[in-house]
């Protein structure tokens, strides 16, 4: 990745320029830094802009920017795009525009508008008193002006807000429109009596170019906007959204408008909106209205579908009622599935928008309550997003993202990037295979090496907790999670307190047994010897959880019980002996997903791997309270945290690690097999199930890999199935 040197300087409001970098990184189980107790400003805004002149309009204009905590930017009063990526001050990102459209000849003004949260949460690494942004502006290759000390800033104060939404995740943005600077993004404004930002030069930032693009904003009108009664309006989206809530309004100086948002409506109501939602989130927000027409704008995003818009005195003129939407781009029409099986469809539509609006600048665990991405959900969420977009660049960051965690821990945290500091061990033991399954979609092996020592180090990390037959035991320091929430955990008998108390267990050593296999892979493919000690540990875990009286696996060393868990994963990694095969499928059909919607992905593709596709289907389309047609029946657009929304205690209704169907169809159905090293050869084995008569199935593939033409983005690959006869076509190579 590129990194980035400036002729420009970092610029903040002075109420930071003094303050020094809060250490907010540490193990999860250690004191915090004392310096997080002490007040210092949280929830601000500010606004920032420069005035230029241009004799003619410039043949190219591009722009170098990023701020902390984030950033929207405006030239002439036109919206450029918004950033950076959440990412760690010494690799801290930067994102590049090309701004040639936006320019004109005459007086010219870049306004941003940067906002410092302050909290210690999952979204950005904020709490540490770093504020600020940097930007420069090049013209025709000329370097032309960059931010200094003689731009201008304004404290915003329209934004209010005191409390907080889900997990510190975010505040509620009370807009009070008297206090806006009414044009202010725009060439003519008067910022006579706007401030001076200090130049602060003693920054610790390292600067790179952001691997990724910046997220896709657009406006997107509601299915239905109703007039319930005399100033109360209800709106519907159609289905969930990130994003926010955009109108135009003008009332008295001073009226108010109350907005509610919710991912569901009120039980036995067909307008009134649940804005206390079951996730954890309250979104009720006040509007002030300035007495001109006035534009809710607001700065960050939730995950809603619905909203109630309330004047009480039903005096308000309201207008123009949209969603502005965000999320990574995501083309909508590359990839999609039609069949003769509309369950199968209808589930296919869920995941593949829960994917869409649960990934952001990262893979999101959930776009509402955290806001966070999570390294287990890469193992799902990552997949799924390849196949829907053919996109890698945001699954390669996402890896890198966690590899950085190094520094905290060589065994790596499970949020990343983030000032909220956890670690979960069963995910941290995924991040080889993670690596690994970016390789078979990009084969790109010179990555694969780069990543080698992280893996080393995981090794190393996790051998300190390994006993005399290389079995784990007691990794104190991590959270041994097994699945999530706790009551679709099939009753797995080991107690799992935090810290983990003394024994062994099934789960972290079934990841633990795939983590050596993965590091045993990654060395093959790089030609590197490997000492094969993932055997010796297999044989361990054998003799410690294999039940040959019965040919299944049990939850510990000294317990009878065996869960689906445990015997999935065993399934998975190949622990399997082969004349148990059978007796470990049985238990898995008795128990079907009794497991949250996370371990469903490793229960559906073991099968697989077993042989029996026929029943992975019966899975994966099955009608009773753990299926994603539970989720269906419950009314879903997008796919749920669990299986139900009464099956969590907060359950929110976007969590893309439940598209482990959009993986499942493609690679288990279809029988897409990319060969590595990429996508140079295509095998298709198709494992339809007799149900289906008709199948109609595209997806894009990676751009740069085989099939794709000199001049195209990335190839789509078509499969077709009529009448139980299979075809599957994709463009040619350019040499073929």
């Amino acid at each position: 990745m590129e990194s980035k040197q400036w002729q420009a300087h970092w610029i903040c409001d002075p109420r930071f320029a003094e303050l020094e970098p809060i250490n907010v990184f540490k193990k999860e189980l250690d004191p915090p830094d004392p310096a997080l107790q002490a007040a210092h400003p949280k929830n601000q805004h500010m606004y920032v802009r420069r005035s230029f002149h241009l004799d003619s309009a410039a043949r190219e204009g591009l722009l170098d920017i990023t701020a902390d905590d984030y950033y929207k930017l405006y030239i002439n009063g036109h919206y450029v795009g918004q950033g950076p990526a959440p990412s760690y001050p010494f690799h801290y990102a930067v994102n590049r525009y090309s701004v040639s459209d936006w320019l004109r000849p005459g007086e010219n003004v870049i306004a941003v508008h940067v906002y410092y949260q302050g909290l210690i949460n999952r979204v950005w690494n904020s709490g540490d008193g770093r504020q600020g942004l940097i930007a420069e502006l090049f013209l025709d290759g000329q370097w032309f002006v960059g931010t200094d000390a003689h731009w201008k800033y304004w404290p915003a104060q329209e934004y209010t807000g005191e409390t907080t939404i889900g997990y510190d995740t975010q505040f509620p943005e009370n807009i009070d429109s008297r206090l806006h600077p009414l044009g202010w993004r725009r060439p003519g404004f008067d910022d006579s009596a706007w401030r001076c930002p200090e130049e602060k030069h003693s920054h610790d930032y390292q600067f790179y170019y952001q691997a990724t693009p910046p997220v896709q904003v657009y406006s997107l009108r509601p299915r239905k906007v109703r007039a319930v009664s005399l100033g109360r309006y209800f709106v519907d989206m159609g289905h969930e959204i990130t994003g926010s809530l955009r109108m135009k309004a003008k009332g008295k100086p001073g009226q108010k408008v109350e907005n509610r948002c919710g991912e569901e409506l009120e039980e036995g109501s067909a307008a009134s909106v649940r804005y206390r939602m079951r996730c954890g989130c309250t979104y009720q927000e006040q509007w002030t209205l300035s007495g001109e027409e006035d534009t809710l704008e607001h700065f960050d995003y939730k995950a809603f579908r619905y909203a109630e818009i309330i004047d009480p005195n039903g005096a308000v003129d309201i207008d123009s009622v949209q969603a502005e939407v965000r999320h990574y781009p995501f083309d909508e029409g590359a990839a999609h599935l039609r069949s003769s099986d509309p369950r199968l469809d209808a589930i296919w539509g869920i995941c593949s928008r829960g994917v869409q609006y649960g990934c952001q600048e990262g893979f999101l665990d959930c776009p509402s309550r955290e806001k966070g991405q999570y390294l287990g959900d890469l193992t799902i969420t990552a997949q799924a997003q390849v196949y829907l977009t053919g996109d890698l660049r945001l699954f390669r960051k996402s890896i890198e993202d966690f590899a950085r965690t190094a520094f905290v821990c060589p065994g790596l945290l499970a949020v990343a990037p983030g000032s909220y500091m956890q670690e979960v061990a069963d995910f941290s033991l995924q991040w080889p295979l993670q690596l690994l399954l970016y390789y078979k979609h990009s084969g790109d092996k010179e990555f694969l090496r780069d990543m080698l020592p992280v893996v080393e180090g995981l090794e190393t990390y996790f051998r300190r907790y390994e006993r005399d037959d290389g079995l784990l035991e007691r990794v104190w320091d991590k959270w041994n999670l097994v699945d999530w929430p706790q009551n679709l955990r099939d009753n797995y008998d080991f107690p799992l307190e935090k810290p983990i108390g003394p024994g062994v267990h099934n789960v972290i050593n079934a990841f633990y047994c795939g983590m050596l296999q993965a590091a045993h892979q990654i060395r093959g493919i790089l030609g590197l010897d490997s000492d094969r000690r993932y055997a010796r540990v297999e044989e361990s875990y054998h003799r410690a959880f294999y039940r040959s009286e019965r040919g299944v696996f049990a939850d510990s060393e000294t317990s009878s019980h065996a869960s689906l868990h445990s015997n999935a994963l065993a399934l998975y990694f190949g622990l399997v002996p082969e004349d148990a095969v059978g007796s470990v499928v049985n238990l898995l059909e008795q128990k079907g997903l009794a497991c949250g919607v996370y371990m469903s992905f490793f229960v559906l593709k073991a099968l697989s791997k077993a042989g029996r596709r026929d029943l992975m289907y019966r899975l994966l389309t099955n009608d009773s309270e753990h299926s994603w047609n539970n989720m269906l029946r419950e009314g879903a657009t997008t796919c749920f945290e669990a299986w139900g929304k009464e099956q969590k205690w907060n359950t929110s209704l976007c969590h893309p690690w439940a598209s482990a169907p959009i993986i499942v169809m493609i690679e288990d159905v279809l029988g897409l097999e990319p060969a590595v090293p990429g996508w140079g050869e295509i095998k298709i084995a198709p494992h339809v199930p007799p149900s289906l008569n008709d199948l109609q199935l595209q997806i894009p593939l990676p751009a740069g890999r085989a099939h794709v033409t000199v001049d195209a983005e990335h190839a789509v690959l078509h499969a077709v199935l009529h009448g139980r006869s299979f075809s599957v076509s994709a463009p040619r190579s350019p040499a073929g």
